[in-house]
């Protein structure tokens, strides 16, 4: 890798920035001072440092978001605020993206991440991954609601869905765990069985639990362990 790259990447500024740094001769490589910023380096080697401060290596980055609703679960875009906007500028070096979609009006849990592979494991339909949800509805949720969720549910497309959990909390309120994300996928589900949800919330994916103590619009990296739990799925 460029160390220009590596230190544009690690966060300390633009490529015009960072070959100022170097200029100044505030970077080494090794001890060593660097005077070329397109010198090749080793992340996984190479000592750098930034004014005797050592900068370490970050290929990934983990982030959980609280998502707000009013939010689109993307990158940009040119009308709309995206949850990208949610997240300050330094955490933006290594281009997180949304894992899977969030419909504008939903809230909670949402990863964002660069690593390209974990996003494809969490996402396939072949990997089943867990999807948990809070939903209130419109209407008195029955037994035999929970009964034909259980076996999957016939969409206005005509596609059946591959079995959900519903777990009644009260009159109105559910929890809904599905393991596919077709298009406004459980806001349809219901509407085939004459309902309508007025709000909802993600609280899981996978192993991933939303941290309650997170207010809607804040974020974290995630542990060590809540990453490798993902990982190991």
């Amino acid at each position: 890798m460029r160390l220009d790259k590596f230190l544009v990447n690690m966060g300390h500024g633009s490529r015009k920035e960072v070959k100022e740094l170097i200029k100044k001769k505030r970077v080494t490589v090794n001890d060593q001072i660097a005077v070329k910023r397109e010198m090749h380096i080793d992340p996984n080697v190479d000592q750098v440092k930034l004014d005797d401060t050592v900068i370490s290596y970050q290929e990934f980055i983990y982030i959980m978001l609280h998502k707000p609703a009013g939010y689109l679960s993307a990158t940009e875009d040119d009308k709309q605020k995206t949850v990208l906007d949610l997240i300050k500028q330094q955490d933006k070096v290594l281009e997180p993206f949304p894992v899977g979609r969030l419909d504008k009006d939903t809230e909670g849990l949402l990863l964002l991440t660069n690593d390209g592979q974990l996003a494809h494991e969490l996402l396939s339909p072949k990997k089943h991954v867990d999807k948990r949800y809070l939903a209130e509805v419109e209407k008195h949720v029955s037994e035999s609601d929970v009964e034909r969720f259980k076996e999957g549910v016939t969409l206005d497309d005509g596609y059946v869905t591959k079995p959900a959990k519903l777990k009644i909390i009260d009159d109105k309120i559910v929890e809904i765990t599905i393991t596919e994300g077709k298009f406004h996928q459980i806001k349809r589900m219901f509407e085939a069985v004459n309902n309508k949800v007025t709000y909802l919330k993600r609280l899981s994916m996978g192993t991933l639990l939303l941290d309650e103590q997170l207010k809607l619009g804040d974020y974290r990296e995630l542990t060590e362990q809540e990453w490798k739990s993902l990982q190991d799925k």
